[in-house]
């Protein structure tokens, strides 16, 4: 990046699991003059070298919040996204859906020569669980009973446009697994277990056995080394997308063996029903929809970003999950306060 030294740098969603380990990585960078960080709300969060503004991507007058902020970026990342609430996805379109395409829009209007936008593995149609996995050429289609699919999905095909349209602009598309790390331990699991489950609860002693169950195959990925690939993708004249992942794929008997936790096997069924009448019961805001469908993810092959981006986690998949397990233990949430490294 020697030849960018005057790099502004604009990241939405940049108070997210994500957010805060990109911002921190860009700030960290000689190279980059200016890191300003996009959220709808300002943070009680301390990051040396970062600026902060506000915009609700949800709302139709954000276009102008948005040119304001983009004018005179070099890059945007554009991360923010809405998991909740899964029970209304008017609420999760309307802010993940039309907000990215307000974010396109805006990148056009202001002159912004990169866009590197979060997509997932989600947004795979199901394949293979096999190693070595899916590259980057496999079908987009999502699955489609679950609004999160859908939604990385569409967003795919609405960049397939955007590049037709604006040849000018490099965009680049990361397709990670699950991210996690200790410091937004406490968000996720609200997000997705939900404030009636304490994380004191994941202790070895008081899980009587993990669930083996068909096409539990997943990848996982350290939020900080995902944020390394991001500002890789900055830095390095790529285009196109990036599978994200670190080794080794999780399984069930991965999970026993972190959580010192016997392996049953049990119908997918079965924990569907459960999950299905606890999703009901608005006991666990995740949805069975999302259930299916992570049952249906392929694996990853991740040799392109290896290879063109030079990109290799520090972090081991095992480590990622075990950091993340402590931080819901203790609670840990790197929203208020000055950043704890990881």
């Amino acid at each position: 990046m020697s030849t960018h030294e005057s790099l502004r740098i604009v990241v939405t969603g940049a108070t997210g699991n994500v957010g805060t380990s990109v911002v921190k990585a860009l700030s960290e960078d000689p190279d980059v003059a200016s890191v300003l960080g996009l959220a709808r709300r300002l943070p009680k969060l301390s990051i040396p070298g970062v600026a902060w503004g506000t915009v609700d991507l949800s709302r139709e007058d954000s276009p102008g919040a948005l040119d304001k902020h983009l004018a005179g970026a070099d890059a945007v990342i554009h991360l923010a996204w809405r998991f909740q609430p899964t029970r209304d996805p008017v609420v999760t379109w309307q802010s993940n859906v039309l907000g990215s395409i307000r974010v396109f829009e805006a990148t056009v209007r202001a002159r912004v020569p990169v866009l590197v936008h979060a997509s997932s593995v989600g947004a795979y149609s199901p394949g293979t669980k096999d190693e070595p996995g899916v590259d980057e050429e496999w079908p987009t289609y999502g699955w489609p009973d679950a609004a999160y699919c859908r939604e990385k999905s569409y967003l795919e095909r609405v960049l397939d446009t955007f590049e037709l349209r604006h040849p000018g602009i490099r965009v680049v598309r990361m397709r990670p697994g699950f991210l996690f790390k200790e410091q937004a331990a406490s968000e996720q699991r609200r997000t997705f277990a939900g404030r009636y489950v304490p994380g004191a609860l994941l202790r070895p002693d008081l899980l009587p056995f993990v669930p083996d169950l068909e096409g539990l195959r997943f990848q996982i990925l350290h939020s900080d080394d995902a944020a390394q690939a991001y500002r890789a993708a900055v830095a390095t004249d790529v285009r196109g997308a990036f599978n994200l992942a670190a080794e080794p794929v999780i399984d069930a008997q991965q999970l026993g063996d972190l959580l010192d936790a016997k392996v049953v096997r049990v119908p997918a069924t079965l924990m569907r029903s459960a999950l299905t009448a606890a999703w009901h019961a608005r006991a666990v805001p995740a949805s069975p929809h999302l259930f299916d469908a992570v049952l249906r993810l392929p694996v990853l092959n991740c040799s392109r970003a290896h290879d063109v981006l030079g990109w290799q986690p520090t972090r081991t998949a095992q480590e990622a999950l075990s950091s993340f397990l402590r931080g819901v233990r203790r609670g840990t949430n790197d929203r208020e306060g000055k950043w704890a490294p990881g």
